[in-house]
């Protein structure tokens, strides 16, 4: 099979011309495979789609269109109206997304304490000290206030998380930058639970370059590391 080893990017497939060269070819959004409900997107042009298969499909038989530049994921689940971010919502973003961070890394490192493999050592080591703390805030849906005073007093245990997760994201390629695609699959999971992230996001870019540093994104949650 010429397409075994084949790769095409998003909203390809791989396909044999008639002398058996592999080519890469828009993939027909009717030929998706079937989704649930649960696996729906809704895409930047407010407009729901069955699954990530046709929503990059879509995108590929529009390409080199206006529509088709323009036409990204938004967020994961059927399109709904999601309210504008406020300036005191804004404000109070980083405060919860800082504790819900910390919260991830200790979920992981109670579970490699089991089966390992989530974390590598030097992670597991990090996590380790803020696990390990009897000042450490539980996890829990706290008032702002008692997360803001959590950080100021505990603020140690907050560093790590900032950084760790800005280093999961940092990926294609590893350059201490995060481009619009490499937030992507973070702010595409927030989006409805969380419908501050994409402004914070906007205006964490302090310098309005297209990216954000690792500079401007500890800035933002208060990490001064």
């Amino acid at each position: 099979d010429p397409c075994r080893n084949f790769h095409c990017k998003r909203g390809k497939v791989c396909h044999a011309d008639k002398q058996g060269k592999p080519h890469c070819i828009c993939q027909d959004p009717a030929a998706c495979p079937p989704t649930k409900d649960y696996e729906h997107v809704c895409g930047t042009d407010n407009k729901t789609y069955d699954g990530t298969c046709q929503l990059f499909g879509t995108k590929c038989l529009l390409e080199g269109t206006k529509i088709g530049r323009q036409l990204h994921l938004d967020y994961m689940g059927s399109c709904k109206y999601i309210p504008p971010c406020t300036d005191n919502e804004v404000d109070q973003f980083p405060l919860r997304m800082r504790d819900w961070l910390k919260n991830i890394l200790i979920q992981y490192y109670e579970r490699d304490l089991n089966t390992s493999g989530i974390l590598t050592e030097k992670q597991r080591n990090k996590v380790k000290k803020i696990y390990q703390n009897d000042k450490r805030l539980v996890a829990g849906d706290h008032p702002v206030e008692l997360l803001l005073h959590d950080f100021e007093k505990n603020y140690h245990m907050y560093v790590y998380p900032v950084h760790w997760q800005f280093h999961q994201l940092d990926q294609h390629p590893v350059d201490r930058l995060l481009t619009h695609s490499e937030l992507a699959p973070l702010r595409a999971s927030l989006v409805p639970m969380e419908h501050c992230i994409t402004r914070f996001f906007q205006e964490c870019d302090g310098d309005q370059d297209k990216v954000i540093a690792l500079k401007e994104w500890c800035h933002c949650f208060g990490i001064k590391e």
